[in-house]
């Protein structure tokens, strides 16, 4: 998977995210739809974890190809 295509999953899970919070408006979300943003949401910082690594290795002259995606967990309990 190369930066493009990380970037068009990223457009994806966006639109499907805005989507989901757009029908919570009022009314919130069932337990279904709810569990699907939290995976929307951990997906996504998968991407971007990624899309990250891939640009790090770039700068400091190592194949973006091995830039692995973490798993969820790792991702999701980094601090800002």
């Amino acid at each position: 998977m190369d930066d493009k295509d990380i970037l068009a999953r990223v457009g994806e899970l966006v639109a499907e995210e805005r989507a989901l919070r757009e029908r919570s408006v009022g009314h919130g979300l069932q337990e279904g739809e709810r569990i699907r943003l939290t995976d929307v949401e951990a997906r996504l910082d998968q991407c971007w974890d990624l899309l990250r690594q891939r640009r790090a290795r770039l700068e400091f002259g190592e194949d973006p190809a091995g830039a692995t995606e973490r798993p969820a967990w790792e991702v999701e309990g980094y601090e800002s």
